[in-house]
């Protein structure tokens, strides 16, 4: 079996707790041999911590001075593209958290970049490879026509759950004050480029679409399909909280989302039949072994059945990182597509026209 050597761009909060410890995990998969942060003090540390040596706050000379066979890019959305298409240019496979990216023509130029390498792009949406949700398809893709589903993402902050787990998570005040506003520029251009010229509000609406509901987006997409079409969409609390409804063939499905203040996380999909419903609970990923559950009800005959599965405490991460190894050590192309991606930007579009 191969072993990867890789280079993670961007060592923050989610590398901290879910990246790093993960590869650290896989040594037969994965050597990690560079990392390249922004945060001098954040780069040291970590380093020190992962026993890692090659330093950079540069991504080109990373990808220049490094020998790697696939990177993983962890930083700020508004740096994706950048980071994944010189990855690319150099032939180096590419792990990208979601969101890939802010526009459709930043996603065009990553598959132009992907097309005339010999690598490929993976973007990162692990809940599509948890167990329970494969297990999932499986079922509705048996259970007959469907009459109706529910996609709920409704969570609260997740310091909530990392400070009473007793994660550590390492912050400084080190970053450089120009990449602090090129971030805001990059962030503004982006936006305009995606959604035209709109209130914050709007902005904020489009934000919380890419950042956290691009895991529901994708993963109902895999399941039930693209919607034929957006019926109507609320946005309220400064575009923290959404209600859409999306047409499909011979159904409709409820979209509702939320950020508050609580200590919950109730992210789920749920499928309905005529006699059958399928439900995918998502509890916090930022705890890694809290699974990912199955919940079938089935009438038969006079019976209501219910069947609870929990296929595993393997948490998707880890899942999703074993799935990028064969994907970067054999070329195959991975399921999870800039390609694939594009299809949930066009979701997102829909929601934004009917919001403005």
């Amino acid at each position: 079996m191969k072993k990867l050597k890789v280079g993670v761009i961007g060592v923050g909060e989610v590398a901290q707790i879910i990246h790093l410890p993960i590869l650290e995990s896989l040594p037969e998969l994965y050597e990690m041999v560079a990392f390249c942060d922004i945060s001098p003090k954040l780069l040291a540390k970590m380093g020190e911590k992962y026993r890692v040596t090659n330093l950079y706050s540069n991504v080109t000379e990373m990808l220049e001075q490094s020998e790697l066979d696939a990177v993983f890019v962890l930083n700020n959305m508004e740096y994706h593209t950048d980071c994944t298409v010189a990855a690319l240019q150099r032939n180096i496979h590419v792990f990208v958290e979601k969101p890939m990216c802010v526009t459709e023509e930043e996603a065009r130029a990553i598959i132009g970049a992907r097309d005339a390498s010999n690598s490929q792009v993976m973007v990162g949406y692990m809940r599509r490879f948890a167990p329970a949700y494969l297990r999932a398809l499986e079922e509705v893709r048996t259970m007959g026509p469907i009459n109706y589903a529910r996609v709920r993402d409704i969570i609260g902050p997740n310091a909530y759950f990392t400070g009473q787990s007793g994660t550590r998570v390492y912050r400084f005040d080190d970053i450089p004050a120009e990449a602090v506003q090129d971030r805001k520029t990059r962030n503004a251009r982006l936006m305009r480029e995606a959604i035209g010229d709109q209130a914050p509000e709007t902005y904020d609406a489009y934000g919380l679409l890419l950042g956290l509901n691009s895991h529901d987006i994708s993963a109902m997409r895999e399941m039930l399909g693209v919607p034929k079409s957006v019926k109507a969409v609320a946005s309220s609390h400064g575009g923290r909280f959404k209600t859409a409804i999306l047409e499909f063939d011979g159904y409709n499905a409820v979209f509702e989302t939320g950020v508050d203040q609580q200590g919950r996380f109730d992210a789920h999909i749920e499928v309905y039949g005529e006699r059958k419903s399928v439900l995918v609970q998502y509890d916090t990923p930022y705890l890694r072994q809290l699974p990912t559950t199955l919940r079938i009800r089935e009438t038969i005959g006079d019976a209501l059945e219910e069947t609870v599965i929990r296929p595993t405490y393997k948490d998707a991460y880890t899942c999703e990182l074993e799935y990028f190894h064969q994907v970067a050590a054999t070329g195959m192309r991975p399921k999870t597509t800039p390609e694939d991606y594009l299809q949930d930007l066009a979701i997102f579009s829909m929601m934004m026209d009917a919001i403005k």
